[in-house]
């Protein structure tokens, strides 16, 4: 089993880190500082190691340049808060194998781990063309609900449809919906089932890093290229690209992607040699790509490529029937990851889901569920198991009839933002959105702060 070392001045949360990890068969040991882990990964044999950049009286890159000199060999992923690219950048420029924004997501956080214990593992094999590659996956599945509402069916139709094709495929709809599960769908339903499913979050990406994310580099391209790296394009040959925030690509990166596409050959960075791959691009956005395309900031053409075929995933409020589909399915899965046993929820409780408006969508609805499962003493889920914005929700109804979803979103967001003194951070857990959700929010409905 891979062996893990976790630096985190945080108690709780590498805690709850290494229980994570723990279950999921690694070997995880969690230091507190530099110093203990300087020591610790001096006397141990860990295959990865995991740690904050922010270290109380100590400097990450500082600490990372050390464990790079003390094994040069195991991977580093560093931890970083958001929008610190330029740390970042620097950190992987100091032989960092990789980075992840806090908050992240489970799903986020296996998937980086595995792509590095893979990379880490991995042999170069004589026939490029023939293998299978193995790098950064989702290791994870979720499952596509069949649901019995008329959008699902028609949703289901249109995957059904296209998944057998090789056709470019454009997902839309808001966040939460579950794009990179339909997506994920269309590959399993696809011939190219059998080969890679690799989702990319274009958001996530410093244009600097994304040449060397997308296309991989040898060793002594740049500093910190301490080893050769195929990049997602190789990683996903003969299978499936997934790229969800498509439209926060830079412009040169567009170009880039767009070539690659064209051309179907690649270079790593520092390489002149040309490698071909045969990849089926899809691509997820909740932003309006054709008003990009008008202002200026993403390419027509790369935009007609990427849209050869589009499907729109509808919100939970437009398939309502499929609600307590979607509630009993993630309540298996909260019960399976809290070791509960949760039977289902008092009729109460599923009235006031009826009612709520569900702006986050299925994310919501299972960040709802899974900690109510966590607060549920009993059999079943009751009111007081539940977060206030939902309880509450039909006590604040606004007597206006023409109150509209989007109103009543950007009620909730001034009002968390309200609460916690106009802390983004804070506000964004409150929210149960990452930070880069709730800065998209504020954007899109010009709140002035």
């Amino acid at each position: 089993m891979p062996k893990i070392l976790i630096i985190e001045d945080d108690a709780a949360f590498g805690q709850m880190l290494e229980k994570f990890l723990a279950k999921r068969e690694y070997i995880v040991q969690v230091c507190f500082n530099a110093l203990d882990a300087k020591m610790n990964f001096k006397e141990g044999s860990f295959d990865l190691v995991l740690t904050d950049l922010r270290l109380p009286n100590y400097d990450g890159i500082q600490l990372l340049s050390e464990l790079k000199q003390m094994s040069p060999k195991v991977p580093v992923i560093v931890m970083t808060g958001y929008a610190e690219v330029g740390t970042a950048v620097k950190a992987m420029k100091k032989g960092a194998y990789d980075y992840i924004s806090k908050p992240f997501t489970p799903d986020e956080i296996l998937m980086v781990i595995e792509g590095s214990l893979n990379q880490k593992k991995e042999a170069e094999p004589a026939d490029r063309s023939t293998r299978k590659a193995s790098a950064p996956i989702s290791v994870s599945k979720p499952s596509m609900i069949t649901g019995i509402s008329e959008a699902s069916k028609k949703l289901q139709e249109y995957i059904k449809l296209v998944a057998p094709t090789n056709m470019s495929i454009l997902i839309t709809g808001e966040s939460g919906t579950g794009k990179e599960v339909a997506a994920r769908a269309i590959h399993d339903s696809s011939k190219r089932k059998d080969f890679n499913f690799v989702a990319v979050d274009c958001g996530a990406i410093p244009k600097e890093l994304a040449t060397s994310a997308f296309f991989g580099h040898i060793k002594g391209s740049f500093t910190g290229a301490l080893d050769d790296k195929i990049g997602h394009f190789e990683a996903a040959n003969q299978g499936t690209l997934f790229l969800d925030e498509v439209g926060n690509l830079s412009y040169e990166n567009q170009i880039q992607l767009l070539r690659a596409l064209q051309e179907r050959k690649i270079k790593r960075v520092g390489s002149t040699k040309e490698i071909s791959v045969d990849v089926r691009i899809i691509t997820a956005t909740n932003e309006d790509l054709l008003d990009a395309v008008e202002k200026g900031t993403f390419r027509e053409d790369l935009y007609h490529r990427l849209n050869e075929f589009s499907i729109e995933i509808p919100s939970l409020e437009d398939r309502l029937e499929d609600l307590f589909l979607y509630a009993d399915y993630f309540l298996d899965i909260a019960n399976d990851s809290l070791d509960r046993n949760v039977e289902g929820f008092s009729d109460k409780v599923m009235e006031i889901f009826r009612e709520y408006h569900w702006p986050g969508n299925l994310r919501e609805l299972q960040n709802v569920i899974k900690r109510a499962v966590l607060l549920t003493p009993g059999e079943v889920v009751e009111i007081g198991s539940l977060p206030r914005e939902v309880s509450q929700a039909s006590e604040r109804k606004d007597p206006i009839e023409n109150f509209s979803k989007s109103d009543f979103e950007k009620e909730r967001i001034l009002k968390a933002l309200k609460k916690t003194n106009f802390n983004k951070s804070k506000a964004a857990k409150l929210l149960q959105v990452t930070r880069k959700t709730l800065y998209n929010k504020i954007n899109h409905y010009k709140l002035d702060l």
